[in-house]
């Protein structure tokens, strides 16, 4: 028979010690992630550009849903390519920043199968004055800049349709490029740039056609503007910008108390008197 020493005995005993003091921590640390879990059901993180979407997720939603018990948590981006990216990770659950457009673009170049969650605001894209200040009185060869991205110049061209300037081949054509214009009468010379470069070249052009978010970025104001997107026109519907997640996040309470907290009367109320014309309800 093997004798078993009092120095074996006590190693076994610290053994036994050591082994319950970490099956206390595994439960602690359940605890802590059950803790964690419930904290996570009761908030939601959105991504979004600064202006305007942050400052209305943080100024307007926030206290919004915190009357709802839920804590909004806004990642803000500078770019259009990280926020839908980690939207599908699942870094945030939502974002809000591009319109309905730019979303199919992007899911079709990207193979992503992100979603409208719903509509909530458009910015106006306008037509600013630059040499010139006066549509009706346009010169022949008049020089007019306009964005020169896909999602953008196509509406920027049913801009200048709707004010009679020039008329598409197929005049419902979101994707339009200048070389689907079938009629020119004035010879308007196009200058396809950036849509973040357009306010800075605005004094050596006559006329030019700028984003509603650059525009606030050059403090430039719809209601400065020669021409403006009418509220009715087919482009608003399909450049109002939304909240975008995953196709398994569609239904999320959250998320839809976030979108029903944007599509209210006190959220036309609160664009009314934050952004006026800028920035104009999409529901």
């Amino acid at each position: 028979m093997r004798t078993i020493s009092n120095a074996a005995v006590s190693r076994r005993g610290v053994v036994k010690g050591t082994l319950a003091a970490f099956g206390l921590l595994a439960l602690g640390g359940l605890s802590a992630c059950n803790r964690a879990t419930t904290r996570d059901a009761n908030s939601l993180r959105v991504g979004a550009s600064a202006a305007p979407h942050a400052e209305i997720l943080n100024k307007f939603a926030k206290p919004k849903l915190k009357e709802k018990g839920i804590d909004l948590v806004v990642k803000e981006y500078t770019d259009y390519i990280h926020p839908n990216r980690d939207t599908t990770s699942g870094d945030i659950d939502a974002n809000y920043f591009q319109h309905v457009q730019y979303l199919e673009n992007y899911n079709k170049e990207n193979k992503t199968d992100l979603v409208n969650a719903g509509a909530i605001h458009y910015e106006p894209i306008a037509i600013y004055a630059g040499k010139s200040a006066d549509l009706a009185e346009i010169s022949d060869g008049a020089k007019i800049a306009l964005p020169s991205d896909p999602t953008n110049e196509g509406r920027a061209l049913l801009l200048l349709q709707e004010q009679k300037l020039i008329e598409l081949k197929d005049p419902t054509n979101l994707e339009a490029t200048t070389k689907d214009i079938a009629s020119n009468p004035h010879k308007i010379e196009f200058q396809e740039l950036e849509a973040a470069a357009i306010p800075r070249a605005l004094e050596s052009v006559d006329f030019a056609i700028i984003n509603g978010n650059f525009a606030l970025q050059a403090d430039l104001h719809v209601k400065d503007a020669i021409a403006f997107e009418s509220p009715d026109s087919e482009a608003v519907k399909q450049y109002a910008n939304i909240i975008a997640t995953t196709s398994e996040k569609k239904d999320d309470k959250n998320i839809g108390a976030l979108v029903k907290a944007l599509q209210s009367d006190d959220f036309k109320a609160y664009l009314k008197d934050t952004y006026g014309e800028d920035v104009q309800p999409a529901f």
